[in-house]
């Protein structure tokens, strides 16, 4: 039993060493890039609740980054006549949500486009959702600054690192308990005595 425990854990760690090694080359080969975190979709009570603390008005333009199937885009349309463009980089991903937008008849407000989220100019949005890793908040910093004061960003689980949120909410979801972080633009560094 032993050694076949051994032998399956020699072959996994092979097979993980052969998948990183293969992104590794295929990013310094200059192939396209791959998402920085995998689709986890964000739950409709918790769709619902980031629109209403971002107070999103038909007046808003919202940006979803890291769009996944494009529900978030899709409910700030259908709910609030807002227009709104959802971004990913997986092909996939966009697939599905122009899928979405179609079927829920908002091709005249929503947007999918293929995109780096990392490369964006932000200035057009009047509201950000996001649904990333801490990290990857924290890297969007700089592209969030440049929006326009009082915009919003709202954020599911994952804070920025080093700003404070104007408002933190908990959001019961599929059992869970889930979190949601209001920020306003500028953003406000927390102070040092945190």
């Amino acid at each position: 039993m032993k050694q076949r425990l051994v032998q399956l854990s020699l072959g996994l760690t092979t097979v993980g060493l052969t998948l990183g090694l293969a992104l590794l080359l295929s990013c310094a080969s200059g192939q396209e890039r791959r998402p920085d975190v995998i689709f986890v979709p964000t739950p409709q009570p918790v769709v619902e609740r980031m629109l209403e603390l971002a107070k999103v008005t038909k007046a808003d333009v919202v940006y979803d980054l890291g769009c996944g199937d494009g529900r978030i885009v899709v409910t700030a349309a259908k709910k609030y006549g807002c227009k709104a463009v959802g971004f990913d980089i997986d092909p996939v991903r966009v697939k599905e949500s122009l899928e979405n937008v179609r079927k829920n008849g908002v091709e005249d407000l929503v947007k999918i486009e293929q995109k780096d989220i990392f490369t964006l100019d932000l200035s057009g949005a009047s509201v950000i959702t996001l649904y990333l890793l801490t990290s990857l908040n924290e890297k969007l910093v700089p592209q969030l600054q440049k929006m326009k004061p009082g915009s919003r960003i709202v954020s599911h689980s994952f804070e920025i690192p080093g700003y404070e949120p104007d408002k933190v909410e908990r959001v019961n979801a599929d059992g869970f308990e889930r979190t949601v972080y209001l920020y306003t633009i500028p953003l406000r560094k927390k102070s040092q005595q945190e």
